[in-house]
C-alpha cells in the first residue's frame, strides 16, 4: 500500500510558514508535489526552491484544482479563504487537506460539511490539519485511555503557551479578526489542545465556560504583511486597535465517549500567545482512577506515567511500553527524536493511505465534521466569555 502513495500528486495553496512544512512532509513520504499556488513572486520562488513543476500565480487556485496533474490539494492560505477554496477544490473532484480552522464561522463550515456529504461514500476525502493527533505520544496515550490502563478518567488539565506575540510590536495577520477570525489565541493554538484531548478521550466538548483577555488593547504594526514568526522592521510602525484575545482560560465538559472510560470528563486549559519563554508548549495531563499520563509537545518523545502506590515512570518513544500501540506512526529507533515535522508526515501518511486504500484504512485524522465542531466550539467560547456563563453547544 505504501508504494501506492507514490502515485498520488499534491498541489499546495499558500507559501507562508506552514506551506513548506506540508511540502517537506509530503516529499519525505514519496508523494509528488506537482503544483504550487500563491502570489506570483512567492509561488515562483517556492517552486524553484522545492522543484515544483507547475506554478499558479495570482492565487489562481481554481486553475490548479483543475490540473490533471493534481490529486490532492493542501490549503495553507489565510483562514478567511479556507471555505471558499475548499468548496472550489471539492467541486473539482479533488481530495482536500485544509489547515485549521476550517472557516471563519459555523455557517460557512456547514457548507463544507454538506459538500463532503454530497460527494457520497466514493467522493473526495476531506481532512483538517489537526496534526497533533499524530505525535506517537498522543496515539500512545489514546490507546492507554481506551484500554482502561488509567481507569475511569476523572479530569484533564493543561495549557498551550507561546511567546511569539509577547511584545506590543509583534505582528501577524492572525491578530486582525477580519483576517484570522474573532478568536486568535484560542482559535489558533487552543483548538489544537482541544482536538488533541478530544482525540485521546474519544469524546467532544459539549459545554464550555471561558474567560478571554486582550492585554495589548493597541499594538504597533509594520507596513505591509509579515509571515508567521518572521522578524519585522520596527523602525516604521503604526498603531492599530486589537480585536482578538492574547490569552484565555477554558473550562470544558466532554460528552459521551466511544468507550466507557472517558465519558463526561471535565477539563481545564490555559491558552496564551504572550507567555514569555514558552515557544510551543502544548502540555496536558490526563488523570484517572488507576493512574495518570502527562506530556508536552516541546518534549515530544516522553510520557510521564503517574501512580499513587507505585513508582512513577517515564516512557520513551520506541522503547518498552511505548512502541506496540504506535506501530506505523513512528519511523526511528529510541533515542532518535521525532517531533513537529514528523507529526505532519505521519498525519499525511494516514490521509494518503486512506485515499489510496479507497477509504479502507483507519480514519484517524480530523474530518470536515470535526473542523465544523471546532468552529462551533469557538463561537460558544466567545459567547461564554462575553456573557460569563456556561454555554452548551
Amino acid at each position: 500500500m505504501a508504494n501506492s502513495l507514490h502515485h498520488l500528486r499534491a498541489g499546495i495553496i499558500g507559501t507562508g510558514f506552514i506551506g513548506p512544512v506540508h511540502i517537506e512532509a509530503l516529499k519525505r513520504l514519496g508523494v509528488q508535489v506537482t503544483a504550487i499556488c500563491g502570489s506570483t513572486q512567492s509561488a515562483q520562488a517556492t517552486a524553484q526552491k522545492w522543484g515544483i513543476p507547475e506554478v499558479y500565480g495570482n492565487y489562481d487556485y481554481r486553475s490548479m484544482a483543475a490540473s490533471p496533474n493534481v490529486d490532492v490539494v493542501h490549503i495553507t492560505s489565510p483562514n478567511k479563504v479556507h471555505v471558499e477554496q475548499s468548496l472550489a477544490v471539492l467541486a473539482a473532484g479533488k481530495h482536500v487537506v485544509c489547515e485549521k480552522p476550517l472557516g471563519m464561522s459555523s455557517s460557512e463550515t456547514e457548507l463544507v460539511v454538506a459538500a463532503v456529504k454530497n460527494g457520497g461514500a466514493k467522493g473526495p476525502v476531506f481532512a483538517v490539519n489537526y496534526m497533533c493527533r499524530f505525535f506517537p505520544a498522543v496515539l500512545q496515550m489514546r490507546a492507554m485511555v481506551q484500554r482502561g490502563d488509567l481507569g475511569k478518567i476523572i479530569h484533564v488539565q493543561g495549557h498551550f503557551f507561546q511567546d511569539w506575540l509577547l511584545h506590543q510590536t509583534d505582528y501577524n495577520w492572525r491578530i486582525v479578526a477580519s483576517e484570522g477570525g474573532k478568536l486568535r489565541a484560542v482559535g489558533d493554538i487552543g483548538t489544537h489542545w482541544i482536538d488533541t484531548v478530544s482525540f485521546i478521550l474519544g469524546a467532544q466538548p459539549k459545554s464550555v465556560f471561558a474567560h478571554l483577555e486582550t492585554f495589548y488593547k493597541t499594538r504597533l504594526r509594520p507596513q505591509g504583511e509579515v509571515k508567521t514568526f518572521a522578524r519585522v522592521d520596527r523602525k516604521t510602525m503604526e498603531p492599530y486597535k486589537v480585536n482578538t484575545e492574547d490569552f484565555g482560560s477554558l473550562l470544558l465538559k466532554f460528552g459521551k465517549a466511544k468507550h466507557s472510560f472517558a465519558t463526561g470528563v471535565h477539563a481545564n486549559a490555559s491558552i496564551s500567545q504572550v507567555a514569555a519563554g514558552w515557544k510551543c508548549s502544548l502540555a496536558l495531563g490526563i488523570y484517572g482512577t488507576l493512574g495518570s499520563v502527562r506530556w508536552d509537545l516541546q518534549q515530544p518523545n516522553e510520557i510521564i506515567v503517574g501512580r499513587r502506590d507505585e513508582p512513577n515512570q517515564i516512557l520513551q518513544r520506541a522503547t518498552a511500553g511505548f512502541s506496540e500501540d504506535v506501530s506505523g506512526f513512528t519511523d526511528y529507533p529510541g533515542g532518535h527524536p521525532e517531533g513537529f515535522p514528523d507529526s505532519h508526515k505521519m498525519h499525511y501518511r494516514a490521509i494518503y493511505e486512506y485515499i489510496a486504500s479507497k477509504k479502507k484504512t483507519p480514519l484517524l485524522f480530523a474530518t470536515a465534521d470535526d473542523g465544523h465542531h471546532e468552529v462551533q466550539l469557538c463561537e460558544a467560547i466567545l459567547q461564554s466569555s462575553k456573557e460569563q456563563r456556561w454555554v452548551t453547544l
